[in-house]
């Protein structure tokens, strides 16, 4: 890790300060108020309770893990990556260049299938649950946190991605038991029936991957974004084989890219799934798609 700059003083407005000028420098917008973040998140207070303690004498582990966000930073590395942690709903996840970060969108489909489960009233409470392409394991998790199900797999085709969604389910430690499985959508479910299959696939097409900013191109994993010439390759082998694996009350949720929206629609119909509903996100994109395999008799 690098030493404090010279002349930064002891002090933590100091520190900030030279963090402040050193991101600015790098074309990171808003330099100070992006370095007062990274303090307040590797030291576990509110950015606020940082300027309260901009007085005290700024030393430490905390300092020196600060200098290294703040060069990786300035580095173009994602905020996330650059303090090895993100918040997911009620979680805080660790989190590297193993697998995507979680976005808001995500947490909007984690939502859906919350809201699915409380409508479906007593039908909706227990069973399993299966999370196709965990990541860094913020679905699975969640829905073991905030859900009823009995228990929830998690599916990743990427080992490194996988070691580390068995690091975050450690750390956590949920009451629900989480089972992370190695292998590629479906296959790793075996012959078990789920109440709930949630995905967030990728679903870009190489060209649109090109087109990414730099912060996300450079740095997230491809394989977990890139998926196909037309950008459906991994949702419609889900489309293809998830209603095998799902009770016949149960539900496919999959989180889509909002130019594909037609199109997964058009997919679920043609693969004989009984009625797909596309939600919006929080910014009016379509951007979930809610499938079941058959309408009520």
């Amino acid at each position: 890790m690098p030493d404090a700059p010279a002349g930064c003083g002891p002090s933590l407005a100091q520190a900030l300060e030279h963090a402040g000028a050193r991101l600015a420098r790098a074309g990171v917008a808003n330099g100070r108020r992006e370095a007062t973040a990274l303090w307040a998140t590797l030291a576990g207070v509110a950015p606020g309770e940082a300027w309260i303690q901009r007085d005290r004498p700024a030393s430490g582990a905390v300092l020196d893990r600060f200098w290294d966000a703040v060069e990786r930073r300035s580095s173009g590395v994602p905020f996330a990556y650059a303090v090895g942690r993100v918040a997911f709903r009620h979680l805080e996840l660790h989190v590297d260049p193993r697998a995507l970060i979680p976005r808001p969108e995500t947490e909007g489909l984690v939502d859906l299938v919350l809201q699915w489960g409380k409508r479906e009233g007593g039908r909706g409470n227990g069973g399993s649950a299966a999370d196709i392409g965990t990541g860094c394991g913020c679905i699975a998790l969640s829905l073991a946190v905030e859900g009823n199900f009995e228990r929830v797999i998690a599916v990743e085709r990427s080992l490194d991605a996988a070691a580390l969604a068995r690091e975050n389910v450690e750390r956590i430690r949920p009451a629900v038991p989480v089972d992370v499985r190695d292998g590629d959508l479906i296959a790793p479910l075996g012959r078990e029936l789920f109440r709930v299959i949630v995905a967030n696939p990728p679903y870009l097409t190489v060209q649109e991957y090109e087109e990414l900013d730099p912060s996300v191109r450079n740095f997230e994993p491809k394989e977990a974004l890139v998926s196909g010439s037309d950008g459906l390759d991994a949702t419609r082998a889900l489309l293809a084989r998830a209603g095998a694996r799902l009770e016949p009350d149960g539900l496919l949720a999959l989180e889509i890219d909002e130019r594909r929206a037609d199109a997964v629609r058009a997919l679920a119909r043609e693969l004989g799934w009984a009625r797909t509903t596309i939600r919006e996100d929080l910014f009016g994109r379509p951007r979930y798609a809610l499938i079941i395999p058959r309408e009520e008799a």
